[in-house]
């Protein structure tokens, strides 16, 4: 403390204090920054300037002219004829822009961005032209080549007056959390932006079917999507597409698609070609903690089969719904390296053994891969979520046995023809129909309501209000917390849900 103060007291007796105590080397003293030079983390070099110099002329700015119809909001009110938007009025017609980011892969002007950048950004708008700027601020008309939004790429092409600079993919399974990693594009229209920063996850999932993406703190807002990811080499290891934030700028959170996903995609629609996907015709979930505890497995290793498709490959292999796949061609299945991400890699027409669990037993079966429908044709067949059921109640509320409706919160009575034909289901239907679903349990959490039919409860059939008690009761003293229940709703295929049991 004497030392701090009498350092304090120095400066404020200003110059004649100093002046006394200087030592004779004061005067060699020298700025604190004079010299001075970083030290480059390991594996980066000191400045990014030589590699930005060589990379920046092959990132392009990426822009779209859309016509967009809107209604007036007014239309149909008193006040429509003062905007003309009286009965009858057609909507109006207004332009749109959108900018996004892109790099050139060949001399020739083959050019890579995202899907989401060179398409119509709302219902009823359409892309009138696509421009494509140079670092140099030359202008060009770009022509669509191809897209596949499934994995948000797209290809464009445009007529340069001479050779132009380009990039090349690199091999981003090479790439280790803690890498350092360079993007280039132009957020916010702040043209041939940089910026750095390392891998922070790889083979990172938002919630889409193919997602396997790298994770960055490189800083990506938008106006980024389709730059490219370099690594420390200039190679190109992936295509800036998403970032998340609750304010739409960036937090360190940016996402990037890998070049070995990206690069074989690329080379397809180069060609003029649709991209085509493995399929099997399987309706999967993830075995989440609910799921996986409902059948006495470990929580994400595998996917639960909730439907199969009649004819496809997994129906003529054998798969039925309830089963568990654990691996697809050698290849373990999980969160990482999902179902869909696997099956869609094989080549069409090979056949690949599928090892999967029934019933806790592990089968292995050998299915031959067919090609993926387009996505209208898959709605046909996929779950819909929100189609209501006829609330006619049967008259009869006196089932729901104790074991039920104290674990599960649910009340329940045998089905009869009178109730199969109000519930406008099939005649055939075996099962315990519910009655009433206590909100504040599980079952009432995940949409469990009144009018569902519980077909299968741990993969056994459900004939009766004693078979789902029996059922809830092996379950309890199993010392397990959640069952399997099978659910059919009016319009829909059955599915599995798993149900918490209520704490006692």
């Amino acid at each position: 403390m004497r030392y701090a103060y009498a350092l304090t007291g120095a400066l404020l007796l200003g110059g004649t204090a100093i002046a006394v105590t200087s030592s004779p080397n004061v005067g060699a003293q020298v700025a604190q920054n004079e010299g001075m030079q970083a030290a480059a983390p390991a594996g980066a070099p000191a400045s990014l300037a030589d590699m930005v110099e060589k990379l920046q002329p092959a990132v392009v700015n990426i822009s779209t002219k859309q016509r967009v119809q809107v209604q007036n909001p007014f239309a149909g009110t008193p006040f429509g004829d003062l905007f003309g938007q009286g009965p009858g009025a057609k909507p109006q017609t207004r332009q749109a822009q959108s900018l996004g980011s892109g790099f050139i892969i060949s001399a020739d002007g083959y050019i890579v961005t995202n899907n989401h950048v060179v398409s119509a950004g709302a219902e009823g708008a359409s892309v009138d032209a696509i421009t494509v700027t140079l670092t140099n601020r030359e202008e060009y008309s770009a022509k669509l080549i191809g897209r596949d939004p499934a994995t948000d790429i797209a290809v464009l092409k445009i007529e340069p007056k001479k050779a132009l600079p380009f990039v090349k993919f690199g091999d981003s399974t090479k790439a280790r959390v803690g890498d350092w990693v360079i993007a280039i594009g132009n957020p916010f229209a702040l043209s041939g932006t940089v910026t750095a920063g390392i891998i922070s996850a790889v083979h990172r999932g938002t919630g889409g079917t193919y997602d396997k993406f790298i994770q960055t703190d490189a800083s990506i807002n938008q106006g980024n999507s389709g730059g490219p990811m370099f690594d420390m080499r200039g190679n190109v290891i992936g295509i800036n597409s998403q970032i998340l934030s609750p304010s739409g700028g960036n937090v360190g959170i940016g996402f990037a698609i890998p070049s070995e996903q990206a690069a074989p995609i690329v080379a397809t629609l180069r060609k003029g070609q649709s991209v085509k996907r493995g399929y099997l015709g399987i309706q999967i979930s993830p075995l989440g903690e609910d799921l996986a505890d409902s059948l006495g497995l470990a929580k994400n290793r595998g996917e639960f089969v909730q439907g199969v498709e009649p004819g496809k490959g997994a129906d003529r292999a054998g798969i039925k719904a309830g089963d568990v796949i654990v691996s697809v061609a050698g290849q373990e299945v999980t969160p990482d390296q999902n179902l869909s991400s696997i099956v869609a890699s094989q080549p069409i027409g090979s056949r690949v053994p599928i090892v999967l669990l029934r019933n806790g037993q592990r089968q292995t079966v050998t299915a031959i891969v067919g090609q993926r429908p387009s996505e209208d044709e898959l709605n046909s067949f996929a779950q819909q979520q929100d189609d209501d059921f006829n609330q006619q109640q049967p008259d009869d509320q006196s089932g729901g046995a104790q074991a039920t409706q104290q674990s599960l919160g649910i009340s329940a009575i045998p089905l009869t023809p009178n109730i199969v034909r109000q519930l406008g289901i099939a005649a055939d239907t075996r099962g315990v129909v519910i009655t009433a679903v206590d909100t504040s349990t599980d079952a009432g959490a995940k949409g469990l309501r009144r009018g569902d039919v519980i077909i299968t409860a741990n993969n056994r059939p459900v004939a009766s209000q004693a078979d789902l008690d029996a059922a809830v009761r092996q379950v309890s003293s199993q010392g397990r917390s959640a069952i399997l229940l099978q659910v059919l709703r009016r319009g829909q295929p059955a599915v599995f849900l798993p149900v918490r049991l209520r704490d006692k």
